[in-house]
């Protein structure tokens, strides 16, 4: 018998019997204790969790306050159940859903798996292996420990603050607490994509949306130092946002019971609100706000009838107002159903579809042709109602013209890749000079867009068509040959053939010296003229481009303003400054060298110098940089007689952060994994805002393709960031042979000089050293990803104490081992 039949059926008698027996708080909407009575032959175990019944055995309902020493193993699949039965907290599996491995963390107990979704994952979703023990040590900390690498995951990092239990709340909200009762830590302090009645976001915290794979998502709820709530895309494009008509002091974000998300001012006064459509219904106990993977903010509500999570509100109303909803090469388009995903071209092969919630067909959508390689040239096609933008990077050039202007505009431009003419009265006209391009339409939309595209030549030829009329007109030219053949003599014909043969003797000769002397000249000039004619009046003419060595003479002044060694400062005729760099020691092969240069020139990131062009000849190899004005980074950290006044701690720690961001797009991001090599603080330059930017990266290991050694390379990378996040953090060149005890005093004495006393510092020093030792561990395989350098830097993900690193402690094991228990903080 169904089960819900059946308590329906058994609802009177057990009431009953259960008033009689259970205390009157009971029946007040929360769980007291497990109370079983006598019926029917037959002893059953009655829950009251907030209205619902349900039947089991009470000595299985887990403890709700855990003491110092408790553990939950990935492989006894158990669980820890919060007092009113809603919440519960373990190891889940479906978390990530394309990726092996385990996410630990809270989720809700509602007896359907579907339902039961994630509201916090510990280090923002990171996955163990099936060999992993979560564990409320004995020093008070809440540890994820994998049994398998004998390494701490993560950490709470609450070791001496006098923690004594652990407690599941029934709102959701995972305490660490003393014998007073006192909470010194909760998970509501670090939200990760969902936010609970009563959970609050501050400045500058985010929630982030959850991915299907292991790349963390670019979709973020912030709430910025101005106090408006907004959803961006990587950090620079914001596609919705709270949008305050007032300057306020906001205190918080906070979703409330009621299904309400607001902002609040310093007296708790709501100055922004949006409400769930159900907003205050009583019969609604369960709600929750979440940011999901397609980038759209939702507040849901329990239904207790369908048992489902409904939308009572959402940020954005098209889905296809996201930022990139669709992805690469697709456009999003509403049709009866909803948001369906489109790609750009029809023959299109699978790259993994669209984003969950959306219609994207089959397959996904096909990476667009380079327009470089077309044999027939290029066209236009127009797309209606639509409008185009880059991913990567998200930036359009603006310009008024019409909409034939703007097309044509396009088509003479060899670095547009795509246009929008705005048909709203505007005149406005946006160029894409990006590959990496999405979109969206419908019939409301006021735009028509323009994509390049290559010819294709025609199947069928019109004479191939109609081979009767093919026939009849290759018998016209026979015809007109016997009237012409019958007009002549046959000795005029013989005689000018003898004139044209010797004619054509004479001059040959001068004519083969005349177009050698031509073919010199004209070579010479054009060389004088390294660029057309829009690559010189188009200052963001930004196509990657091939050069001669003597166009990059000419662009260098004979490579007279040296910038360093092999590296020369020039200019473009569009009066764009770059760097050329001198390639001595490259040897390969032309094909494989443009393949390269190719896969580097289609490398985009905020983090990356931009290649702009190469050259290629026998003698001389060279790659065109961006120039970058503010230089390298050794210069900022070691050259004290110049006028720069250094980095300060938070320059430092986002100069660290964006080189790890850059590596983890070259490693991770990147259709094929692109190897550094070289990285030092030489390689990493700074713009006129301080922004890291790093070059001279993957050629070598580019066309060193299939080297044995070429699956370590990432690791050898993730070693060399090891010792430069040293050398930013100390401030000193050589690092390898000072030992981890002088190191660490050498980081404080320079902390101290700063006469900082600031704990967010201090937090960020620590962790910026132990993740330096991680990364120059000697085993491989105990270094982590950049990926998880990125989230450590962010401060998503807690790093514990490493292992002894050999490379730095040279001296004797035992003087060592003493030295590392005199501050266990290192």
């Amino acid at each position: 018998m169904n089960l819900s039949v059946f308590l329906a059926e058994m609802h009177e008698v057990w009431i009953n019997q259960l008033k009689a027996r259970v205390p009157a708080k009971c029946f007040q909407g929360t769980f007291c204790k497990c109370y079983s009575f006598e019926g029917s032959g037959h002893v059953l175990a009655v829950i009251v969790v907030l209205g619902l019944w349900s039947v089991g055995f009470c000595e299985a309902f887990p403890m709700v306050s855990v003491p110092l020493g408790f553990e939950i193993l990935v492989s006894e699949n158990k669980s820890w159940i919060s007092e009113n039965g809603v919440f519960t907290f373990g190891f889940f599996d479906d978390y990530w859903k394309d990726y092996d491995g385990f996410a630990v963390g809270i989720r809700y107990n509602l007896g359907n798996r579907a339902a039961n979704v994630a509201v916090w994952t510990v280090g923002g979703g990171v996955r163990v292996s099936e060999n992993s023990t979560f564990r409320l040590s004995m020093d008070g900390r809440l540890v994820l420990f994998d049994n398998l690498s004998g390494l701490i995951v993560w950490s709470s990092n609450t070791s001496g603050l006098g923690v004594q239990t652990a407690s599941m709340l029934n709102n959701g909200n995972l305490v660490l607490m003393d014998n007073a009762k006192k909470v010194l830590w909760q998970s509501f302090d670090s939200p990760t994509n969902t936010l609970l009645p009563g959970q609050a976001l501050y400045f500058p915290q985010a929630l982030r949306a959850p991915s299907t794979t292991f790349i963390s998502s670019y979709y973020n709820l912030v709430i910025r130092h101005t106090g408006d709530l907004a959803l961006i895309w990587e950090n620079n494009v914001t596609y919705w946002g709270s949008h305050l008509t007032s300057s306020v002091d906001v205190k918080e974000a906070r979703f409330e019971p009621t299904g309400v998300i607001g902002l609040f001012d310093a007296t708790g006064r709501s100055v922004w609100s949006k409400s769930s459509k159900d907003f205050g219904d009583p019969s609604v106990l369960l709600r929750h706000l979440r940011i999901d993977s397609d980038g759209n903010l939702r507040i849901y509500s329990w239904d207790n009838v369908l048992h489902t999570w409904k939308v009572g509100w959402q940020a954005v109303e098209n889905q296809c107002d996201v930022f990139g909803s669709c992805g690469l090469y697709s456009i999003c388009r509403y049709n009866s159903s909803g948001p369906v995903c489109e790609c750009l071209f029809h023959d299109s092969v699978d790259w993994g579809g669209g984003p969950p919630g959306m219609d994207s067909g089959s397959y996904g959508c096909k990476k667009m042709v380079d327009l470089g390689n077309c044999k027939m040239g290029t066209s236009m096609m127009v797309l209606k109602q639509t409008v185009l933008y880059g991913l990567y990077p998200p930036l359009d050039t603006d310009i008024m013209l019409s909409e034939k202007a703007c097309k044509k505009y396009c088509a003479e431009d060899s670095s547009c890749i795509a246009v929008t003419s705005k048909n709203d009265g505007s005149g406005l006209c946006k160029i894409k000079r990006t590959s990496f391009i999405s979109g969206y339409g419908n019939p409301s939309v006021p735009a028509t867009s323009f994509l390049k595209v290559c010819l294709v030549p025609q199947a069928v030829s019109t004479t191939e068509a109609n081979p009767q009329a093919n026939a009849e007109s290759m018998q016209l030219p026979s015809e007109r040959s016997i009237s012409h053949v019958d007009s002549r003599k046959s000795f005029i014909a013989a005689l000018a053939i003898i004139v044209l043969v010797t004619v054509c003797a004479f001059l040959a000769v001068e004519v083969v010296v005349f177009w050698f002397i031509n073919q010199t000249r004209q070579i010479k000039s054009e060389r004088r003229i390294p660029f057309g004619k829009d690559a010189q009046m188009n200052p963001n003419y930004s196509a990657l481009i091939r050069l001669s060595f003597e166009e990059v003479k000419e662009l260098t002044t004979n490579f007279t303003d040296q910038l360093g060694p092999n590296v020369f400062k020039g200019v473009l005729p569009n009066q764009t400054p770059v760097v050329a760099k001198v390639l001595n020691a490259v040897v390969a092969s032309e094909s494989d060298f443009r393949m390269a240069v190719s896969t580097l020139g289609g490398t985009h990131h905020r983090n990356l110098v931009p290649l702009k062009g190469f050259c290629f000849e026998p003698q001389h190899k060279i790659l065109l940089y961006e120039y970058i004005p503010n230089g390298s980074l050794d210069k900022w950290l070691f050259n004290t007689g110049t006028n720069q006044s250094g980095l300060s701690w938070h320059q430092r720690l986002g100069t660290a952060l964006g080189v790890a961001r850059a590596m983890a797009y070259l490693h991770a991001e990147c259709q094929q994994c692109i190897p550094h090599r070289n990285l030092k603080l030489e390689n990493v330059l700074l713009d006129e805002k301080l922004v890291a930017k790093v070059t001279d990266f993957g050629l070598k290991s580019l066309l060193e393709k299939g080297a044995s050694s070429s699956e370590s390379l990432p690791d050898k990378d993730i070693y060399m960031f090891g010792e430069m996040l040293l050398q930013i953090v100390t401030g000193k060149r050589d690092i390898l042979h000072i030992t981890r005890e002088n190191l660490f005093k050498l980081v404080q004495e320079m902390h101290q000089d700063r006469n900082s006393g600031s704990d967010e510092e201090c937090e960020g020093v620590d962790r910026m050293f132990r993740l330096a030792l991680w990364c120059l561990q000697d085993q491989p395989f105990l270094r982590p990803s950049f990926s998880e350098v990125v989230k450590i830097l962010e401060g998503t993900l807690s790093v514990d104490r490493p292992p002894p690193c050999s490379t730095i402690m040279k001296e004797n094991k035992k003087d060592e081992a003493d030295k590392i228990e005199v501050d266990d903080t290192t």
